[in-house]
Parts: structure tokens; sequence; C-alpha cells
């Protein structure tokens, strides 16, 4: 008793900011100030309350005989996003000479408002202990990250439901200083809610001829993380309600990015001029509980309908994701989505008129008092910073350079003409597994097999103990990186032209995707693992069943202007060489390739002029490129010739490549790369200009050049690289 006696007033300043949170802060106000022996009560007003579009709200709060210590006028008008943001800094600027002046003991911040935020961020930083109202509740929408942004920075929290205190608890706040108390307002709706003259309230906004339960109460706001789906739902209400052709009192939004668009629609559509609407700014809190309590349904998006709503029973329609994932009771029929009005129209038809059981999720009525006694326990001698509890978590059982190396790793797939290859590779450019399959055919069982093995893949990296960073892939043909698409394909992989590989994806498997042509990726393997580690300027050139290849310089990729640089295969070496998968003559491609050297090998066994001695083949075996290489390995002077030309028509190439690019190194990758090796070397040395002929041709020592490219372009990205 000693200690109470001797105790002083609690300075408690409380801040509002607009017409909804005042309804929730006037009866903790009133409590406060029917206690002035344990309570200091200083009132500040800011927000929308002193604007006069939105009703200039802060008269209701002087008609309640409140002292307003101060007004602060911060809102930027505009109602879009930057407003809403210079709003904010607005509001820092003029609350420290406020909170300085006022130097109270703890400040009560109410909801989930960017004007709250403001609030919070200053006391915060003034050192000033926060009680924040309404924590942890999940509404849908950027008030979310706003409402648990002032929750980390608050000290004391009074939250209204059980599912709220657990998600504080779960944000690691102290729960000790958490108080589950309720709603403030249902203290007061629940016990004044039963009016005798709520008749003439209902007469008094809507007019003589209206009954009770048979009008509507509509209430929209702008979702300011998608505005114009908002308004688009805003425009099909209005019309659902207009056909509905029931008395309705309609408010104006609140003063969110989005509201000036909402209003416009409301004028387009006459509403304010249309005989069964009454369009207003503001309602005083006590007669709105009134004309909720007893409207034949409340629609739109505000939260007093899946809140305050629930202890009347009254029906409600939820419109959109405003309210996404708050606790509501049966009364609520909720509209996520609608392309018409008349989705809403036939939820007007089931909600108009019934009544529900009374819920009490938010509230028994009883959470001043509760608050009250929280605020007089506060110790403002105990340390102000505040601690968190962070659940347990396991220390780390290495710390080994190698085995970090080891576990972070790549998913990367190989799109080939005939094989779908993915592999796990980790940041050493080993392959951790392996995994092939036959390319199908059609579009869809390509991508429909592509998601399988990837996540198949990600579900043994789990057990492999490799943290998946991303997905590179590596495919054929003429790819947009920077937008993940493949523009245009080989003629070896169909249906593959405009093809989005990098969305379906990412949203399948919850990672970062990156898309490259085989070619670039090769050379961003050997760049990575190979040949080209610290290498500024080098060329690589893949000669497979086709002719491609890419282009390092300043040890970055050269992509072209429209992703075609390092079509090193449709280099022409020739006017009239023969025809091209491109569709021209005389390309290197033409001449160099697998495909070129086994059509030249078939073309020579047909004529009976492949076959010489030494040479064994069966009479099954398919001809190949390698038969027209053993062939003048043995002595065939037909098929040494061929070769010949397909040698000076990639050496010539690259001697062009390097006229041009001026590289330091020209690697050589695929299967016929060291077949081609020394006869390039020498064709360069003979032909290429003086400064050029010392430039070295090497052999690629990478088994899996596409799949290590590929992955590359993910461990590059999780080392910080730029790509």
């Amino acid at each position: 008793n000693e200690k109470n006696v001797n105790k002083r007033r609690l300075k408690v300043c409380v801040a509002t900011c607009n017409r909804a949170d005042y309804s929730k802060l006037a009866p903790i106000m009133f409590g406060l100030k029917s206690h002035p022996e344990e309570f200091e009560l200083e009132v500040v007003v800011l927000g929308s309350h002193l604007i006069d579009d939105y009703g200039n709200t802060f008269r209701m709060i002087e008609q309640d005989d409140f002292d307003i210590g101060s007004k602060l006028h911060t809102i930027v008008r505009g109602e879009d996003e930057a407003a809403m943001v210079e709003s904010v800094g607005l509001a820092l600027v003029k609350l420290p000479d406020v909170l300085q002046r006022l130097h109270p003991d703890i400040l009560v911040v109410h909801g989930d408002r960017f004007d709250a935020l403001a609030l919070a961020t200053a006391a915060a930083l003034m050192n000033i202990r926060i009680l924040h109202l309404e924590g942890g509740e999940v509404s849908g929408t950027i008030d979310d990250s706003i409402r648990h942004a002032i929750s980390k920075l608050a000290h004391y929290h009074a939250c209204c439901t059980r599912m709220a205190e657990q998600h504080l608890i779960a944000m690691c706040e102290d729960h000790s200083r958490i108080l589950l108390a309720g709603c403030p307002s249902y203290d007061k709706l629940l016990s004044t809610y039963h009016r005798d003259d709520y008749v003439d309230i209902i007469k008094s906004w809507l007019g003589d001829k209206v009954k009770d339960q048979d009008y509507i109460v509509a209430l929209q706001h702008p979702v300011t993380t998608d505005i114009q789906h908002s308004i688009k739902i805003y425009g099909l209400m209005l019309d659902a309600l207009i056909s509905f052709n029931k008395k309705t009192l309609i408010l104006f939004p609140n003063i969110d990015a989005g509201s000036k668009e909402m209003v416009r629609v409301m004028r387009k559509k006459g509403i304010e001029q249309h005989p069964n609407f009454r369009a207003v700014k503001h309602i005083p809190f006590e007669q709105f509980i009134q004309l909720v309590c007893h409207a034949g349904c409340m629609i739109g998006n505000s939260s007093c309908g899946v809140r305050e709503a629930g202890a009347f029973g009254t029906p409600v329609i939820n419109l959109g994701t405003r309210q996404t994932g708050r606790e509501t009771g049966e009364n609520v029929l909720h509209v996520r989505d609608a392309d018409t009005h008349n989705k809403i129209y036939h939820a007007l038809e089931l909600q108009f008129g019934k009544r529900y059981p009374c819920s009490k999720i938010y509230g028994d009525g009883n959470a001043v008092p509760r608050i009250l006694k929280f605020l007089s326990n506060i110790d403002l001698e105990e340390p102000l910073q505040k601690t968190f509890c962070f659940p347990p978590v396991k220390d780390s059982f290495s710390q080994d350079i190698d085995h970090i190396l080891e576990t972070q790793s790549a998913l990367a797939v190989d799109l080939g003409g005939t094989n779908l290859r993915v592999a796990i590779v980790c940041m050493r450019g080993n392959i951790v597994k392996k995994y092939t399959e036959s390319n199908p055919k059609t579009f869809e069982d390509r991508m429909h097999l592509i998601l399988k093995m990837c996540k198949d893949a990600v579900q043994d990296g789990v057990h492999l103990n490799c943290r998946i960073l991303g997905v590179g892939i590596s495919t054929g043909g003429r790819v947009n990186p920077q937008e993940g698409i493949v523009l245009h394909s080989t003629k070896l992989i169909q249906e593959w032209s405009s093809v989005d590989l990098r969305t379906p994806i990412s949203d399948a498997l919850g990672l970062p995707v990156w898309v490259d042509n085989d070619g670039n990726c090769a050379a961003l393997a050997e760049r990575k693992f190979g040949h080209g580690r610290g290498v500024e300027n080098f060329v690589t050139v893949i000669t497979g069943t086709g002719i491609g290849g890419g282009i390092i310089h300043n040890h970055e990729l050269i992509h072209g202007s429209t992703f075609c640089a390092a079509e090193l295969g449709h280099i022409k070496v020739s006017l009239e060489g023969p025809e091209c998968s491109c569709g021209n003559q005389g390309c290197i491609e033409a001449f160099a390739s697998g495909m070129a050297l086994q059509r030249e090998a078939k073309r020579l066994h047909d004529e009976d002029q492949l076959m010489v001695d030494g040479m064994e083949m069966k009479l099954s075996e398919q001809i190949t490129a390698a038969h027209l290489i053993s062939a003048a390995r043995n002595g065939n002077s037909k098929a040494d010739a061929v070769l010949h030309k397909a040698t000076m028509a990639l050496g010539a190439g690259i001697v062009n490549i390097l006229h041009i690019v001026n590289p330091s190194l020209v690697i050589l990758s695929g299967v016929l790369a060291s077949y081609y090796q020394a006869p390039v070397q020498h064709v360069i040395t003979e032909r290429a200009l003086f400064s050029a002929q010392c430039i070295k041709v090497v052999k690629s020592d990478l088994e899996e050049p596409a799949l290590l490219g590929a992955a590359s372009m993910v461990l590059d990205y999780a080392t910080r690289r730029t790509y």
C-alpha cells in the first residue's frame, strides 16, 4: 500500500490517426480519464482526423470532452503510394517535437496504419515505451507488414484473440509483455447496442421509410498492394448494390492509396444522387454501431465487418483480399474475387435479411479494465531495451570450408535433342548425382518431365546434404536470358520456341531459375571450372552434333542486342557450300559439325567408297562421323579430303573470330574437339594475322560442359557474381 501511495501517475499518451482507430482507443481514453489518481492522459491527433474530406473527425474527440494536446497535419494529399510514404515522412518530421515536449511514460498506438508506423518509429527511436493494440492479427494486405513492424517496435502488446497472442509469441515477443485483452471497442458496443432509439438513428441517416434489417451498410477501402483490382471490385460492388435495389448507407473509403480512384468510380456511377443510396464521410461510432447492428447486411472489406459486426450476428459479405486471414464468425461470407457483379449479387441474395448467432471472438466487453491494470503494473524501472524470446536453434555441426563448398549446390538441366539431363552440381563443379531421360517430342510431355526430374533431384538433394540454391538450364537455340525464354530453338528440339522456362519451374520449385544457350553455358563452364578460369578474354567453340560456342570478354559473357552473339556455327566461310540447318549455305556447321560429317560418311558409304582395309563395321551399325575419321586414319583419301575441308572451314571461321574479338585463348569443346585441335591450330598459324598467330587452341577438360555451365549461372549468383 505504501508503494502505491508513493507511486507517481503514469503519463500515457494516446495517439489517434483516423475514425476507425479512435473507435478502439476511445474506451481506453475514457478509462484513463476516469482514474486521474493513476494516469495522466495526453491526446495527440494526426492523420485523416484533420482533413475536411474525411469529416474533420477530430471534432468528435472534442465532443467526447478530451483535451487534444497536439494536432499534427501529417497527410500529404494524393491518395497514392507516394503520398502515403510522404505522409509517413512528414509525421516523422513533426512528431519528435511533440513527443519531446510531452515526454510520456508510454505511447498507446493502435493497429496497422501507415500513420501508426510513423508514431511507433518515432517513439522507439526516442526511447519511449510503446503499447501496441491489436498486434498479431493477419489480414492479407500491406497492413500485415505494417502491423508486424509496429509489433517489433512495441514494448508491450494488448491483443484481441488467442490466435493473435500465439502469433506474437511466434514472432519472438516476450510472453510476459503480451496481454490477451480483447478488442476495446467491444466494451462499448456490447453495452450500448441495445439502445431504444435505434429506429431514430436509422431514420436520421436513411429516411423515415427505412425499416429495421431492410437496408445495407457498405464500406470498402483500397487494397494498397493491388489497387487496380480493388477498384474493379469496388465498381462491381456498386453495380450489384444498384441491381439489388435496397436502401444503402455507403461510407467513403479511407485515405489509403487508391481511394481517390474509388471515389471517382462512385461519382461516375452517380451514387451520391441515386435515390437508394446515402453516401457519407463519417458517422459517430455509437450511431454506426446501431446501423451495423440492425442492418439487413453489411458489405465491403472493412475490419468492422469481420470484427464488430459478428457481435450482433449481422450478415456480412467480405469482398476481396483485404481481410484475408482474419478470424471471423459464421456470419461472414467471403467473395475473394469476381469478374462480374453477378457473384456479388448472388451473395447479397444469400445474406440479406439473415441473422446469425452472436460471436465474441474479438472480445467479451472487459478489455479496458484489463488494459488499465496492465498499464498500472508496468515497471518503469525495468530496462527499456526489448528482449526477444527466440526459439532454440541447433548449433551448426560444421564450420569447415570444405563442408560449406560441398553442400551449396545448383540444379543443372541440359536439354539436348536426344536426352534430357538433370544434375546436382556442388560449388566445386563435382556432379553429385545425375539423371537422364529420353527427351519427349511434345511440348507438354517435355515440360512435365523437366518438372518431375527437377522435383526428384530437389528431394534427393535433401538426403545428399545439398542446399540447392537455384536452377540453371542449358538449351539449344536462341535464348533471352533476361526473361528466361527460349526464343527460337534448333530443329532437334521441336515445339520449343517462345517458351517461358523460368516461370513454371520457379513457381513449381520455389527457386530462382536461369536459362541460356548451350554454347554460352559451355563458355560459362570454362570460365568457372575449366581453362577459362582467370582468363579475361576467350572463346569456346563446341564441335558436336552442331557447332556453337560462347564469347567471354572482360570476364563477362556476351549476349548481344538480340541475344544472337556467338552463333559461331553460322559464320559463313564459303559462298556456295552445303546447305546449313539455318537455311544458308557455306556455314561452318554445314562443313564441320557432327551432322555434316555424318552426312558425308553416309554419302561415301552409299557409293561404296567409305570402307577400307583395317575398318570394321557391323551391317546393322549406323554410319556416323566416327566412321569417317576411322576411314581417313586408315588411308581413305576421299574421307581424308572431306575432313580436310571440314578442318579448313572450322579453322577459317575461328580465324575470323580471332580477327573480330581477338581473344587470348580458344577452347574447343564437344566430341570432335580432340580431332580438330591440332589441325585448327595449324590453320591459325598459316592464315591468321601475325599478331593473332600465337593464340593457343586447347581442348576442354570438362566432361559435362553444358551441365556445369548451367550450374555456374546459379553458383555465380550464390557468390554474388553479376550474370
